[in-house]
């Protein structure tokens, strides 16, 4: 299931991405619920918030190294724990889908608009939902153990 979360992430961020890049102008914005959520297909050439603009080695680098760590490390997660298997699938997925933006063209195709953040795509839902598989799993599973062991 793991790697076909991966790579079911992966199909679909890539191929929303080449369905905007085949159908609309960069810069373009569409409509779909106004005023609240429109079509904006922009280049992001940073992570979040366009935050480190043009970094792209670093980037590059963090991303091989997160998926690697995750695909050395996935073995030794116990099968039980599935909702941090999921959230690791997503997360790599999703980092992966940017990552293929970035060595393609040197920037992150992002297209989904709500106006009161900045513009994103369907690898930054799966990362975002997967970290917060991350936090749930590690946050329930903390609260299964014995106050001592907790520090309280």
């Amino acid at each position: 299931m793991f790697v076909f979360i991966i790579f079911g992430t992966l199909l679909l961020d890539q191929a929303s991405k080449a369905v905007v890049q085949m159908l609309m102008y960069h810069g373009e914005s569409i409509p779909v619920a106004p005023p609240v959520f429109y079509l904006t297909y922009i280049l992001n050439p940073g992570a979040a918030f366009g935050i480190l603009a043009h970094r792209t080695p670093i980037f590059i680098t963090v991303t091989i190294l997160l998926a690697a760590g995750v695909l050395l490390g996935y073995k030794k997660l116990p099968p039980e724990r599935r909702l941090l298997r999921y959230g690791l699938g997503l997360v790599v997925g999703g980092a992966l889908g940017n990552l293929a933006d970035r060595l393609r063209c040197g920037f992150v195709v992002d297209f989904l608009d709500f106006r009161v953040w900045p513009v994103f795509n369907l690898a930054d839902i799966a990362i975002v939902t997967g970290a917060c598989f991350l936090v749930w799993e590690l946050l329930k599973n903390n609260d299964k153990k014995p106050e001592k062991e907790r520090g309280i």
